[in-house]
This record gives structure tokens, C-alpha cells and sequence, in this order.
């Protein structure tokens, strides 16, 4: 099979397995009562399969084992994966103590740092080529090729704020599924464009396999917990597509503004909320019961579900294709722009009245 069809045949296969397990889950997962819980949030619909986002990450393991070398790199991205996934899975059975579960992200993170998941620069987007470095300090782990100080910061920081973020913006079913897969393929689309052709050739064509696999993994959840959804992905979905999309900016040569264009709405959505928290001197950390975020407001409002799934399609897809022909000073000026369209929505949907306990499911 050619590199081209690669690209093509694979990421078909992916959306078919991942489709069909799907279907399997519906019998399935109510057999062996892995259901979800509506009587904790006030609902009366009946329970529906919970988490299948495990189905998602299954595929994908299995396929990225079967495309991907046995390096130590790899190695370790799998284990962060397995690491972040039986902890989502097990909170979204019966709820973890939320130390435990940071301390569970933040030994996944560290993980895919030290075994070579690395953010080496950062492109100042104010100067022109301005590029700030992340390798002048390194830390005396020679097992793990004495990775670089500041590096591994900012490597952690992002891979548990898009991990968290999807995480957070999981209040409208559909909603992780669509912007994760506009995430992937635009990364994908990316990494076969001449934008990042200092990349070796055969990692740009991993990068983009990868990319698309995922994206078709995500299309095929799409299917089932689109509204009105038959199935919930659950943390253990939302936390793996956020990982995943930390992971491969990563691969792509640390484009992390390319990123946050694409992922902008739930990272500045999130952003408003915690500053909002902190203006009302509550813990940033600590919901609400009537749902903050930007998907709750606009349920209060009126909005039904599939028109809250619309608009995050719509953003992140203007800004996911805008992010594969800007520079880097111009992503700066999309990203405020993003920034001043989410603050008006906010303020928008803010006006509303607290949003009952079926419009917040």
C-alpha cells in the first residue's frame, strides 16, 4: 500500500472498526452495567452505555501499535495513555479523589516527556523570528538522556490543559467528538503540507497517519453521541482525545498556536470561567451546580443541543483551516480575535437564567 493510500484506507478502517464496536456496545455495556448514573444530575431519561469512550482508546491502541516502531518514545506515550485512561475509566464508575487524579495525569505527562515527547522551542509571536528556547537547562536523569528543564514544564503544563480542557467542555453530547475530530484533521492536513517540512519525511507521514486515524476514530464516535446520543464517551473519552491532540502538536514540531486555534473555544472558555471564579473569591478548581461554561449558558437560553454542537463546530473549523495559512504573528491576532468572539458570547449567553439540570446533562 502506497504512503497515499495509507492516508486514505486506514483512517476508513479505523472509522469502521470503531463503528462497529460502537454497535457492539450498545448490547454490550448494559449487560455488564456499565451504564451511566442520571439520577446524580436530577434526570428521569433512561441510563445509557457509560464510558465508551474506552472503545475509542482500544482502537486506537491497537493501531498504534501496529503502525508505530517499539521505540522508547512510543513506549511511553502508550503507557501515559493507559495511564490517563484507567483513571478517567475508574472516576467515571464511582469518582476518584481529585488529587488522585491529577497526581495520575501528572505522572502520564511526565511519562511522555521523559522517554522523548519534548517542546524544544517556542516562536515568539510579537518578534519576528523571535524564538524562545526551552533546552538551556537539563536535569540530571541520564537514563532519560537528561531532558530539558523547562521544556518538561511547559510539556506537562499543555499536556494536562488539553487534557483537561475537552474534559471541561464535555457538557453537550457530540461536542468532544466534533472538535476533536476537526483537531486531527487539521494536524493531519498540517503535517503533509510544506508548513512543517523541516520534519524527516517518514515522520511527517507518521504524523499524518496518525492524525487521521484518530480523526476517523472520532467521526465514528460522532455517530452515537451526537444529539440526541445513544451512548456517553465519558472522561475516559474526553481526557484521550484531549491527550492525543496535546500529543501530536507535540510531533508536529511543538505547534502550539496552531493548536490552541483549533481547541480555542473550550481552553478560552475555561479561561473565563476560572477568572470569573476568582472574581466571586470561589476556588477556580470548584463548579457550579447550575454549569458555568458556555454550553450551559446557552442551553439556559434556549439553545438546543445540536445548535451548541453547531457553533463549536463552526469556530473551531473557521479557525482549525485559518491555522494551516497563517504565520505565527498571525495566529497571534486570530487567537485574540477568537478571544474577543468567545468574551461576547459569554457575555451574551450570561444574561440567561440558570440552566436546569436536564439542559446542563
Amino acid at each position: 500500500m502506497t504512503p497515499g493510500e495509507q492516508l486514505l484506507w486506514l483512517p476508513l478502517h479505523a472509522f469502521i472498526v470503531c463503528g462497529l464496536l460502537h454497535l457492539i456496545a450498545l448490547r454490550l455495556f448494559p449487560r455488564l452495567h456499565l451504564l451511566d448514573f442520571p439520577q446524580r444530575y436530577g434526570l428521569t431519561r433512561r441510563r445509557l452505555p457509560y464510558p465508551t469512550g474506552i472503545v475509542s482508546t482500544a482502537v486506537f491502541l491497537c493501531f498504534f501499535a501496529a503502525l508505530s516502531q517499539w521505540s522508547r518514545q512510543n513506549i511511553g506515550i502508550l503507557l501515559g495513555i493507559l495511564l490517563i485512561t484507567l483513571t478517567a475509566f475508574c472516576d467515571d464508575r464511582r469518582p476518584l479523589p481529585s488529587a488522585l487524579r491529577l497526581g495520575m495525569q501528572l505522572l502520564a505527562a511526565f511519562l511522555i516527556f521523559a522517554t522523548g515527547t519534548h517542546i524544544f522551542t517556542i516562536t515568539n509571536p510579537i518578534l519576528t523570528n523571535g524564538i524562545i528556547k526551552l533546552d538551556t537547562i537539563r536535569l540530571p536523569l541520564a537514563y532519560f538522556g537528561n531532558p530539558p528543564l523547562l521544556s518538561g514544564i511547559f510539556t506537562v503544563c499543555w499536556l494536562l490543559l488539553t487534557t483537561n480542557a475537552l474534559n471541561w467542555f464535555d457538557g453537550v453530547p457530540g461536542q468532544v467528538s466534533l472538535l476533536s475530530a476537526i483537531g486531527f484533521l487539521t494536524i493531519g492536513f498540517l503535517a503533509i503540507s510544506p508548513r512543517i517540512a523541516h520534519l524527516d519525511p517518514a515522520l511527517q507521514q507518521h504524523l499524518a497517519l496518525i492524525a487521521f486515524v484518530l480523526a476517523g476514530i472520532s467521526l465514528a464516535g460522532l455517530l452515537f453521541d451526537f444529539p440526541p446520543n445513544r451512548v456517553l464517551m465519558g472522561d475516559t473519552g474526553a481526557m484521550f482525545f484531549g491527550l492525543m491532540l496535546g500529543i501530536l502538536t507535540i510531533y508536529a514540531g511543538g505547534k502550539v498556536a496552531t493548536a490552541f486555534l483549533v481547541l480555542g473555544v473550550p481552553l478560552i472558555d475555561s479561561f473565563i470561567v476560572i477568572l470569573q471564579r476568582i472574581a466571586r473569591g470561589k476556588s477556580p478548581l470548584r463548579g457550579s451546580p447550575q454549569g458555568e461554561h458556555l454550553h450551559h449558558l446557552l442551553l439556559s437560553r434556549g439553545w438546543s443541543q445540536r445548535q451548541v454542537v453547531l457553533l463549536t463546530a463552526l469556530l473551531g473549523t473557521t479557525f482549525g483551516i485559518a491555522a494551516l495559512f497563517l504565520s505565527t504573528r498571525e495566529k497571534f491576532f486570530a487567537a485574540l480575535l477568537l478571544l474577543a468572539i468567545m468574551t461576547g458570547l459569554h457575555l451574551y449567553a450570561g444574561r440567561a437564567s440558570t440552566c436546569t439540570p436536564s439542559a446542563c446533562s
